[in-house]
């Protein structure tokens, strides 16, 4: 029971937070920030999983089979942000 109620505190936190951020303009400079945060967490992600692997024995091979499926979406998400930040900034 105290599952759900964590399940749907979770869900009424992430729809605050994407009403407040529909309510805020989008700007150049948010877009910009948010790609940074992204970059970062990217290689934040890579450096501690081949870590981690490193640490387990883990081939390189299956590091990367794993990661890939989340850098992929990543990936998009950066090259999504991109696009929509030179629109902005070259109407």
């Amino acid at each position: 029971m105290t599952e759900n109620l964590d399940t749907t505190a979770i869900d009424t936190e992430d729809k605050a937070q994407e009403a407040q951020q529909e309510a805020e303009p989008v700007t150049p400079q948010s877009i910009a920030e948010v790609i940074t945060e992204l970059e970062k967490y990217r290689e934040r992600l890579l450096k501690d999983m081949a870590t981690v692997a490193k640490k387990a024995k883990m081939p390189q091979s299956k590091l990367k089979e794993e990661l890939e499926p989340q850098l992929n979406k990543i990936d998009a998400a950066l090259e999504n942000l991109r696009n929509q930040h030179a629109a902005l900034t070259n109407p």
